[in-house]
């Protein structure tokens, strides 16, 4: 069951402001807890946007890549101080080289949560909205990139279905007739790309895209909600930075693990780091609960 995301209705500043934020910080900082709230949220997030979807895609695709990237690491590298034991080839198994790999593996995973819920949340018309004055052809580039994919999925998925009535399908045939198929399939997937990239860029060059002065329709309005969020999100990625470059982030892996895990003002900054991460799925879960209290009411 895929639940309604009150976080999308907000403002499309808001929106990009929260994933600019947990993006640049995901990929910065490699503090155990960091990368351990960040792939907790957007864990989460993700299966409340997309459901048992999120779950399935979680389950075959993210975790195998998790296990794979931790594992790749103390494979290749063998620093750190602390030896567990030796490889067969003669080379340490060291804890530091293990807990870099599983860093990383958190960190991947992570980023490629937060960028499926920002390809849920972020419409094209959200992103269009946002820049299509600053950089409009630049932002129209980037539009269609981002629809790009899903829309080239949906279309290979009705050319394969009208493929295989008429038996000239990927799976049908011999080898050489499947992969002529397929190569048939390929050809009319560029053909439609490349005609459905002409025909947007026409349309809107039709419409006055980019010219100066021109006005455009738009629902979204900035309230004292966005702006409540606003005040958040500032606060928290302020204060996030903050304890960054006072040392309250800090970690090191080689040769030896060493941070900081305690104290008042740390641990402040791992409360606003998971507040941050967590956010949309606090304000979704609220708003459910009041939905429930008013139906239940009536």
């Amino acid at each position: 069951m895929v639940n309604r995301d009150t976080f999308s209705s907000y403002h499309p500043l808001i929106n990009f402001l929260y994933f600019g934020l947990v993006l640049a910080f995901s990929m910065v900082f490699t503090h155990p807890f960091c990368l351990s709230a960040s792939l907790f949220g957007a864990t989460a997030y993700s299966i409340y946007l997309n459901g048992r979807k999120a779950v399935r895609f979680s389950l075959v695709c993210m975790l195998p890549m998790f296990v794979f990237a931790a594992l790749l690491n103390p494979a290749f590298s063998h620093k750190g101080a602390t030896i567990l034991t030796y490889l067969p080839s003669g080379n340490p198994l060291t804890l530091e080289s293990i807990a870099y790999g599983i860093s990383a593996a958190a960190m991947l995973v992570a980023v490629i949560s937060w960028f499926s819920c920002y390809n849920a949340v972020m419409t094209s018309d959200k992103f269009v909205y946002l820049f299509g004055r600053l950089i409009p052809a630049m932002s129209l580039l980037l539009s269609m990139t981002l629809r790009f994919v899903p829309k080239f999925k949906a279309q290979i998925r009705v050319v394969s279905d009208a493929q295989k009535c008429i038996g000239r399908d990927a799976s049908s045939g011999g080898v050489l007739q499947r992969a002529k198929n397929g190569l048939t399939i390929l050809s009319i997937m560029v053909t439609w790309a490349l005609e459905n990239a002409i025909e947007t860029a026409d349309s809107m060059k039709s419409r006055g895209y980019g010219l100066p002065g021109r006005t455009a329709f738009s629902i979204y309005r900035f309230d004292k909600r966005d702006l409540k969020a606003l005040v958040f999100l500032l606060l928290c990625g302020s204060y996030i930075v903050l304890g960054a470059l006072l040392g309250g982030l800090s970690w090191r892996y080689y040769p030896t693990m060493k941070g900081v895990f305690s104290g008042a003002f740390t641990l402040s900054v791992f409360f606003a780091y998971f507040s941050l991460c967590i956010a949309p799925v606090v304000i979704n879960i609220s708003e459910d609960r009041k939905w429930t209290a008013s139906k239940s009411a009536t």
